[in-house]
């Protein structure tokens, strides 16, 4: 049955006739190209008009197919049975088992097996109404799009044809080969593969890594994502978090800005970051951060305070492959004390880059620059460092300073050396000078020993067994060697090149006795944690 047309604004009646007249309103137009047979039968005083097989009904660019359908003129409205088709312009193609069709509102309600595709993804649902004006396609009761190897499932759904946007909303999941995504609603472009979250929502990988967000999008194509209103990553070994964060799976960068947190999970040997901004590498397991960066050392219960203006992170072993080894900005070379390249969570360094700070319970320091490695423990600290622990004050062109359970347990000064302590809180003061000192602390963190080799020049203040001063010795010496108990000088040993004097505590002048470079910079000594962050 070809050619039979049917204008739903009359009730002309539609036995087998040609008419292909077209009236004004023809948008509306259903012309019925096609049906094995049909049939007209009136209900009181509606009249009907039923097809049969191989049913196919056209309304301007959109074809309808359907094993059977009863058309009502006089309401514009016809359903369709089995095996339905609607062709929306060769751009969205609709399946289902039962279709009523609306004509004058263009809208169809679809049911049983609904599938809708676009060429891109596919829609399914048991139920679903589409508007072909808008080619906009809505379910409420679940339904499923897979696009290539994604899937998305959700208990509302709205399709955008022209957009090619669909919006999920309610017990959103989103299934990939990398990762699984759950919220409340989402927004996902099947042409671009962008997805965007609205809600809070959950990210999940295999490697057991989760991300939490309330806002932001994730570009499947390219593998980027921009996160929003502080997101958290957490994974195995840390946690992330910051205002917004653009990750790139690609490249491997990764960028944090605002109020930026790092927590590694090693409570024993492991590094907490705060910076406004922070850039890693995943590729190179690196990490740079700039803009008020704060890094917290986790030595068991005293945990090491470190601020910079700049901080970099990498891997050490990676570090050591390399055969000229950069040095920290221009200082000297330093030393390795690592052989192995086996993986594990201390195969880490930081540099941190001008106006250091550094402040545990045990010791302090302030300087230009530094190297430190989980590893060894050790802090190398360069360009005119000070370092203080309790009463002491150690300066030098350079210092390496190693720590055993976050306490001092060893200082090594290369060149210009000096060491100071303030004798019993009055305004003199011991001193030590030499081309490099070495000094061993206890497990207290007190000084036990100090070695000054080289040029070497000493000021000591003498008391007898009650505590009262009884003179001043000033010598130099090749080596100076001091041993002490409770943190007080107890015996100097002068070696090689011996030469000095003992001056009654009377008849010194004990400004003139101060070293040359002599320096008490207790003012620059950050007294506490919130000096550190306060200088942040």
């Amino acid at each position: 049955m070809c050619g039979i047309l049917l204008l739903l604004s009359s009730t002309t009646s539609y036995a087998q006739q040609q008419d292909t007249t077209t009236q004004p309103g023809a948008g509306q137009l259903l012309e019925f190209l096609k049906a094995d047979r049909n049939n007209i039968k009136k209900v009181d005083s509606n009249q009907f008009i039923s097809y049969a097989g191989n049913v196919k009904i056209k309304q301007g660019k959109t074809l309808f197919y359907a094993d059977s359908a009863v058309v009502n003129p006089v309401t514009n409205i016809f359903e369709a049975f089995g095996n339905i088709h609607i062709n929306d312009a060769d751009s969205v193609h609709t399946y289902a088992q039962y279709l009523k069709y609306l004509a004058k509102e263009k809208q169809a309600f679809l049911k049983k097996r609904v599938r809708l595709t676009d060429g891109k993804s596919t829609l399914t649902t048991d139920e679903l109404e589409y508007d072909v004006t808008v080619k906009i396609g809505t379910y409420l009761k679940g339904g499923k799009v897979i696009n290539e190897k994604t899937t998305l499932t959700s208990t509302e759904g709205y399709y955008y044809g022209d957009t090619r946007d669909i919006i999920f909303k309610r017990k959103v999941r989103l299934v990939n080969p990398d990762y699984k995504i759950d919220t409340d609603t989402l927004q996902y472009n099947t042409d671009t593969e962008i997805t965007t979250f609205t809600s809070p929502t959950t990210i999940r990988n295999d490697k057991k890594l989760v991300i939490k967000t309330k806002s932001g999008y994730y570009d499947l194509k390219n593998k980027r994502a921009e996160l929003y209103k502080r997101p958290v990553i957490d994974d195995s070994t840390y946690t992330m978090t910051a205002d917004d964060m653009a990750l790139d799976s690609i490249s491997g960068l990764s960028e944090f800005r605002g109020n930026a947190v790092y927590r590694s999970k090693d409570s024993t040997k492991g590094f907490d970051m705060i910076a406004n901004n922070i850039k890693t590498n995943n590729k190179k397991n690196s990490l740079l951060a700039t803009q008020s960066p704060l890094l917290l050392l986790k030595q068991d219960r005293d945990s090491i305070y470190i601020a910079a203006d700049t901080f970099y992170s990498a891997k050490l072993s990676d570090l050591l492959k390399i055969k000229n080894v950069p040095r920290v900005r221009d200082s000297i070379d330093f030393t390795f004390l690592i052989d192995s390249t086996k993986e594990d969570s201390t195969d880490k360094y930081f540099e941190a880059y001008y106006n250091v700070k550094i402040f545990s319970d045990s010791m302090q320091s302030v300087g230009d620059s530094l190297f430190y490695a989980l590893k060894d423990s050790v802090f190398r600290l360069f360009k005119s460092p000070v370092v203080w622990a309790q009463t002491n004050q150690v300066t030098g062109d350079t210092i390496y300073m190693y720590l055993k359970n976050s306490k001092p347990e060893r200082l090594y000064v290369f060149e210009n050396a000096m060491a100071l302590s303030q004798v019993d809180s009055t305004i003199y003061f011991n001193q030590v000078k030499g081309n490099t000192i070495n000094a061993y602390f206890d497990t207290t963190g007190q000084i036990q020993f100090l070695r000054s080799k080289g040029n070497s020049e000493n000021v000591y203040y003498a008391t007898d067994e009650g505590g009262h001063f009884i003179g001043v010795n000033k010598n130099s010496s090749d080596v100076v060697e001091i041993r002490f108990a409770d943190g007080k000088a107890k015996r100097v040993l002068l070696i090689n090149g011996v030469d000095g004097t003992m001056y009654p505590m009377r008849q010194v002048n004990h400004e003139d006795l101060k070293l040359r470079n002599f320096r008490w910079l207790d003012n620059l000594r950050p007294k506490s944690r919130y000096d550190i962050l306060s200088s942040q």
